[in-house]
């Protein structure tokens, strides 16, 4: 059985003054929301082995705030091919993959669509799933042995959350 957590970055600062998108840093609110999201992740038990995110500093600075609310040591890689990433380069990054349980750090429109691809079973009614706001994260259950064998379509729905509700 393999897990993935997929979580589109936190709510970032457009006014930092930034040079590059991907040198944006969180903003206030996301940095409060990435440390409920960490939290609620711990509560629930959703703890990864392994995280591949996005090189962004949004996107790190998300993770930064998740750990220090989950308390647990995880391998973390941070891939420049993750940012901006369709779904399918998503994919081909999952599936390199080694340990059970794997959090993926990205972007929209890509971690949404991988959150609605990668599922069996129809997306939750919740309203907020189909727009994957800042923050959102989606569970996925997988029968496999390994996550090179995991293709679209083969998830089952565990858990989702958006930040707004925690």
């Amino acid at each position: 059985m393999k897990r993935l957590i997929l979580i589109r970055h936190a709510k970032s600062s457009w006014s930092s003054g930034a040079s590059a998108d991907k040198s944006r840093p969180l903003n206030e609110r996301g940095r409060a929301a990435a440390t409920k999201v960490g939290a609620w992740l711990n509560e629930q038990g959703h703890r990864p082995d392994e995280v591949i995110s996005s090189s962004a500093i949004r996107c790190a600075q998300t993770w930064d705030g998740i750990a220090e609310a989950l308390g647990k040591d995880a391998t973390v890689r941070f891939e420049d091919q993750l940012y901006l990433a369709s779904a399918n380069t998503m994919l081909a990054q999952l599936q390199a993959s080694q340990n059970d349980v794997v959090l993926m750090l990205g972007h929209m429109p890509g971690i949404g669509e991988f959150a609605r691809d990668l599922r069996r079973d129809p997306p939750p009614s919740h309203e907020a799933f189909q727009k994957y706001p800042t923050g959102a994260v989606t569970v996925l259950d997988f029968k496999a042995d390994s996550w090179a064998d995991i293709l679209m379509g083969t998830g089952k729905f565990v858990d989702y959350i958006a930040p707004r509700e925690l």
